[in-house]
């Protein structure tokens, strides 16, 4: 167990109870505190910063904090925001054998205990679950504490820590309606999969570099082995538009050495790094995607208005990248491009046609905007303040 040493966003509430005697803020008006577990992958981590961002920007004595994995990317994204981070040493069941399956439940009772001291000193209001094998102790513990819960899925098929949450948890905020059949009726809300703020903003004049086509390319928080592969085996066919294009590529740990070292052998302008922190940046630059399909990348995608052709990933549980770039194809917003049927030379011409046509970028952008939902985080903050409202008011009864 650990606390991020960043506490411009503190998790101590004796030193906010402290400090709001010194500011004259009375102890019974410190604000709400909420507690958001889980992470792992970006596709789970960042809606969460996008509920908590929205969160501590409704009343500025607000506070949260995040439990989270060692071995996910929390460490290394709340910790430049000023998240305040606890850790919880426990491990997913999927995928395992029967050895790695007894290890991981070995770790269940102490990540129990530590969720219960956790939940204990920071007291929070309302503990919300965003997927990743984190949530599960945090919020079945707050649940027996008799704290306010609610848990938040982000794809059309749940995983299956939310699927064993979704017993307990007051409210499940869904992305998608289908959703809906894997959860007690009453409790769930389609709120849409909550975006970071930054997504929101809008693009200042110039912000694209000069003249020159951005793609952006990314397989996820981790990377993309196949799609590193099929976007090296295109830059021989993209050589005529070498003075046009420009790349910005995540490409994970494993492949960045390979890949730049494909962009510089043939002279292209390329900024290749194993991570983008930044990504709401790289999008802002982007005047195409290339990325996976992705429930968090989808709803980026909408909200910030993009162009992009979609990759699904073809071992997605139930399929759904397929299903949600089918959708985004449908409606003028992407070109979908199967990976099991994709090679370089027939990627090359997709992003030849789109570099030169920029009528049909501006087309792809107003279709993908026009399915962006811009309230999710909102909406989630405002049913998590409700439900903080009816405990208050069911207190003083």
């Amino acid at each position: 167990m650990e606390r991020n040493s960043d506490n411009r966003r503190s998790a101590d509430p004796q030193a906010e109870i402290r400090a709001g005697r010194e500011t004259g803020i009375p102890p019974d008006r410190r604000g709400a505190r909420m507690i958001v577990a889980g992470g792992g992958t970006g596709g789970h981590l960042f809606p969460g910063i996008a509920i908590a961002e929205e969160f501590l920007r409704r009343d500025p004595r607000n506070r949260v904090l995040f439990i989270g994995t060692e071995r996910g990317l929390e460490k290394k994204i709340l910790g430049p925001l000023g998240f305040p981070l606890r850790i919880l040493k426990v491990e997913g069941l999927k995928g395992r054998g029967a050895g790695g399956v007894v290890a991981s439940l070995l770790k269940v009772p102490g990540s129990m205990v530590a969720s219960f001291e956790i939940i204990r000193e920071f007291a929070p209001d309302v503990v919300i679950g965003v997927g990743g094998y984190a949530s599960g102790p945090a919020v079945l513990m707050a649940r027996l504490m008799g704290k306010k819960t609610a848990i938040a899925e982000q794809n059309a098929f749940p995983g299956l820590t939310n699927r064993i949450l979704g017993r307990f948890a007051h409210r499940v905020f869904l992305s998608f309606s289908a959703s809906q059949k894997w959860f007690r009726a009453g409790r769930t809300r389609v709120a849409g999969n909550p975006i970071r703020s930054a997504f929101l903003e809008e693009k200042a004049a110039g912000e694209r570099n000069g003249r020159r086509f951005t793609v952006l390319v990314f397989g996820g928080s981790q990377g993309a082995h196949a799609i590193n592969r099929i976007v090296g085996e295109a830059l021989d066919d993209l050589l005529p538009l070498k003075d046009r294009l420009r790349f910005i590529h995540q490409t994970g740990e494993e492949d960045r050495e390979a890949v730049a070292g494909a962009y510089r052998k043939r002279g292209f302008e390329a900024k290749v790094s194993p991570f983008i922190t930044d990504m709401a940046a790289a999008y802002r630059e982007a005047d195409l995607l290339v990325c996976r399909a992705g429930a968090t990348s989808i709803a980026e995608i909408t909200a910030a208005g993009k162009a992009a052709i979609l990759i699904p990933f073809p071992f997605a549980a139930g399929d759904h990248q397929t299903r949600n770039a089918e959708v985004l194809a449908a409606a003028g917003a992407a070109e979908m491009m199967p990976e099991g049927s994709l090679n370089g030379p027939r990627l090359a011409e997709a992003i030849e046609r789109i570099c030169r046509d920029p009528g049909a970028v501006r087309k792809m952008e107003a279709a993908a905007a026009a399915l962006g939902n811009r309230r999710a985080a909102a909406d989630i903050v405002d049913a998590c303040l409700e439900m903080v409202r009816e405990r208050e008011i069911s207190a003083e009864c």
